[in-house]
C-alpha cells in the first residue's frame, strides 16, 4: 500500500482504546472476536493497568501524558472550583501545570503526531502534530499547526460523537460510531506518511458504546449485540493494519503499545454524595432546589464535585469556610468510616475512602480534594446538587472502573501498573536508542 511508505523507522506508536477494560479484551480475543489482538497477545505481554483517581479520561489520560498525578499537572476533574469560590471552572489543556513527555521528546529533537488524546484542548504547540479530542469543542481550535486543518476538513474528520442526541438514539449512535471511527482512519493513513518518531491514535469511540450501550456486548439476545462485537472486529483489523505498519517499518514491535485510560462495568446504581452529606448533616442548602455549590448554606461542612471528590469547607480556602485545620484529619476520618458502611439493598456501596496525600503528591496537593470515593462495582458515584435521594436510576448502562485498564506491550513491563509510569517507559525507549 502507497501510504505505508515512509523515509524513515519511528521509535514508537501508542494505540489507546478509551474504557476498554482488561476483562472485555480477554472475553473477546478468547472467543476469536479479536483475532490480531489475540495474536499480538500471545506474542507479547497483556497486564492490567490502574487508571487515575478520580477514574476519569480527563485525568487518567492526563497522568498518562505527563508522567505524573494530579498534584503536580493540576487536572483533578473535568471540573474544579474557581479559586477562592465555590463557583465551578472547565479546565483545559492550557491548565496543565508540568511538561508532557512529548515536551520531552521535543527538548530531544523527535517529532511527534498526536491524534484524538483527550484532555488536550484548546491544541497548544508540539514538535509535530496535535489534534485534540475529548472534550474538544471547535475542530480550528483543536489542530496544531492550524494548516493541518483544512487535511482534517478534506476527509471529513470528525472530533466525537453527538452524545446528547446519541444517548437518545441507538441507531443516531452507530451512525456516529462509524463516522467518526472512518475519520480516524483516514487520518492514520494519512498522517502515517509523515515525518515522525512518535505516534499516537486514540478511539474513544468505545467509551461511548460502553456508556450507552454496554448491556448489548453482554447479552447475546440484545438486539445490538452483533454490532456490538462487529464494532469490536472493525477496532482488531485496525489494531492488526497498525501493528503490521509499525512492523513493517522497525522489524519488530519494539515500542508498539496499545492501552486503556480506564476499565467499565455495568451500572446497578448511581449514587449522589451531595445528598449523603446532606442526609449526614455534613452539608445544607440556602434553597430546596439548589442550582449549585455556591447556594451552599453557613455551617456546611463537606461538599462534593463530580464524580467522587470531597471537598472540605476549609477556613480560608473557601469563602464561607468553617473547618480548621485541626478539624480536617478528624471529619476526614468520620466521613470515610461512614462511607464505608453505605450499603444499599443489603450491598456494600464503597470500596474505600482515600485521602488526599494517598493519591496525589506534589506542589499543587492542596487545590485537590480532601477525600476520593472509590465504590464497589455497580454504583457509579455523582456530584450532583439536584438529587435529593442518595440513590438514582440512569439511562446510562455502563460506567468507569479504576482497576481494570490495561496495556500491552512486546515485553513486559512488570505488575501493579499505574497508567502514569507508562511514560517513564516511553521516554526510556528513546533514552535507550540515543
Amino acid at each position: 500500500m502507497a501510504w505505508l511508505k515512509k523515509k524513515r523507522k519511528p521509535s514508537v506508536c501508542i494505540i489507546g482504546l478509551d474504557g476498554v477494560p482488561h476483562s472485555l479484551v480477554m472475553d473477546l480475543t478468547s472467543r476469536s472476536i479479536m483475532p490480531a489482538l489475540a495474536q499480538l497477545i500471545d506474542r507479547g505481554s497483556l497486564r492490567r493497568l490502574r487508571a487515575s483517581l478520580p477514574e476519569i479520561s480527563a485525568v487518567s489520560w492526563t497522568d498518562f501524558m505527563t508522567g505524573a498525578n494530579s498534584g503536580t499537572h493540576g487536572i483533578f476533574g473535568f471540573t474544579d472550583f474557581k479559586r477562592g469560590s465555590y463557583e465551578i471552572r472547565f479546565p483545559n489543556f492550557l491548565d496543565l501545570k508540568c511538561p508532557t513527555f512529548w515536551d520531552r521528546l521535543a527538548e530531544m529533537g523527535k517529532r511527534c503526531i498526536i491524534i484524538n488524546q483527550p484532555s488536550t484542548y484548546p491544541a497548544r504547540r508540539v514538535n509535530g502534530i496535535l489534534i485534540s479530542g475529548f472534550v474538544a469543542l471547535e475542530l480550528e481550535r483543536a489542530v496544531y499547526p492550524p494548516s493541518e486543518k483544512a487535511n482534517l476538513e478534506k476527509m471529513g474528520y470528525q472530533i466525537d460523537i453527538d452524545t446528547v442526541k446519541a444517548r437518545q438514539d441507538a441507531d443516531f449512535l452507530w451512525q456516529e460510531l462509524d463516522r467518526t471511527f472512518t475519520s480516524r482512519e483516514r487520518a492514520f493513513r494519512h498522517f502515517w506518511q509523515g515525518d515522525w518518531d512518535y505516534f499516537e491514535l486514540v478511539i474513544t469511540g468505545t467509551d461511548r458504546l460502553h456508556h450507552f450501550l454496554w448491556r448489548s456486548g453482554l447479552d447475546p439476545q440484545n438486539s445490538h449485540h452483533q454490532k456490538f462485537l462487529d464494532y469490536y472486529r472493525r477496532i482488531d483489523r485496525f489494531i492488526g493494519e497498525i501493528a503490521s505498519a509499525f512492523e513493517k517499518l522497525t522489524g519488530g514491535l519494539e515500542g508498539f503499545y496499545i492501552l486503556s485510560d480506564h476499565g467499565f462495568c455495568s451500572i446497578e446504581k448511581e449514587v449522589y454524595l451531595n445528598a449523603w452529606l446532606e442526609r449526614e448533616g455534613y452539608l445544607r442548602f440556602r434553597a430546596n432546589e439548589a442550582k449549585g455549590l455556591e447556594e451552599i448554606a453557613d455551617g456546611s461542612v463537606a461538599f462534593a464535585l463530580d464524580p467522587s471528590r470531597i471537598y472540605l469547607n476549609v477556613e480560608g480556602r473557601f469563602p464561607r469556610g468553617i473547618v480548621t485545620p485541626a478539624e480536617r484529619d478528624i471529619l476526614r476520618k468520620e466521613i470515610g468510616q461512614k462511607l464505608a458502611r453505605l450499603e444499599d439493598g443489603g450491598k456494600k456501596v464503597i470500596r474505600h475512602v482515600f485521602r488526599a496525600e494517598e493519591v496525589y503528591s506534589g506542589p499543587l496537593l492542596p487545590e485537590g480534594p480532601d477525600l476520593i470515593v472509590v465504590s464497589e462495582p455497580g454504583f457509579d458515584i455523582k456530584g450532583s446538587v439536584k438529587k435529593r435521594e442518595v440513590f438514582g436510576s440512569t439511562d446510562l448502562q455502563g460506567m468507569h472502573t479504576w482497576e481494570d485498564a490495561f496495556v500491552w506491550s512486546i515485553t513486559p513491563l512488570g505488575q501493579n501498573l499505574a497508567i502514569g509510569q507508562l511514560a517513564g517507559f516511553i521516554l526510556d525507549h528513546f533514552n535507550e536508542k540515543r
